[in-house]
């Protein structure tokens, strides 16, 4: 992104945004990209030390929010701490997410309300404090991080392509019922250079290997930076994109392009 002396938005300037696992990865690249277009930013995280550290660094304008974005009385309570400081939410992204491998019948159902919870109701419950506060104002725009997995999986991934996918219908959902003054879309990325795929590389065999291989499944040779990502976020949240709602938007390197049985698999 830009500098805040040349802000490529200038429509974002000092609306509070609030982003969801905002300390590390997409979320922290997207906090980065809005405190460029001089947005007032709220990171919440459950992971303090990394918010906090990101936030300090970022200077007055941005915050840091530890919270469990899976419950609903801390979620409620995080709202109202940006809201009380700053005044109300007008932007958010919903970036929380988390993976875990399984099949249905290897997957426990305390994983499975793990992953569903971090992943979808998140989201439900941080839009519906978001949107009680942009109902304040003129509106607002909501952006899902969904996932290339919500069109395509991968094998063992059950409960993570299943949460992807249903945030597909719940920014549609958001769409219809608050239009015209909300907006609401998902952004599906491919594999993206995050903390989460090192982590997940890193429990294989051979972490370079896999590493390879995400590349070269993609028709573009490589997986994404973060900051790809939050650009288009950044680009969907602003009044460019002012004509988009309800949509979903695939930043994936053309992953799934290629039909199966050739030489990269999805």
């Amino acid at each position: 992104m830009n500098q805040m002396n040349h802000a490529t938005y200038p429509d974002i300037a000092s609306k509070v945004a609030v982003v969801t696992g905002g300390g590390n990865g997409i979320g922290a690249a997207c906090v980065r990209a809005l405190t460029a277009e001089s947005a007032k930013v709220a990171i919440f995280d459950i992971d303090a030390s990394s918010a906090s550290a990101l936030s300090n660094s970022l200077g007055d304008d941005v915050m840091s929010v530890t919270v469990d974005v899976s419950k609903s009385g801390p979620v409620k309570d995080a709202f109202q701490t940006v809201a009380n400081q700053w005044g109300p939410c007008s932007l958010l992204v919903n970036n929380a997410g988390i993976q875990h491998y399984g099949t249905v019948t290897e997957t426990t159902e305390e994983d499975w309300d793990r992953v569903l919870n971090i992943n979808l109701k998140s989201a439900f419950l941080c839009a519906k404090q978001a949107i009680g506060q942009m109902q304040q104002l003129d509106g607002g725009v909501i952006v899902n991080v969904a996932s290339v997995q919500s069109f395509l999986s991968q094998s063992q991934v059950a409960p993570y392509t299943t949460s992807k996918t249903a945030l597909l219908g719940l920014t549609r959902s958001i769409a219809v019922d608050y239009a015209p003054t909300i907006r609401c879309v998902a952004v599906c990325p491919g594999t993206v250079d995050t903390p989460m795929l090192a982590d997940a590389i890193q429990a294989s065999p051979d972490p370079q290997a896999v590493l390879q291989e995400c590349h070269e499944m993609h028709p573009l040779g490589r997986i994404a930076s973060a900051s790809e990502v939050a650009d288009l976020i950044v680009y969907l949240l602003s009044d460019k994109a002012g004509f988009m709602t309800g949509q979903y938007f695939r930043i994936d390197g053309g992953l799934g392009l290629s039909i199966a049985g050739s030489k990269h698999k999805a």
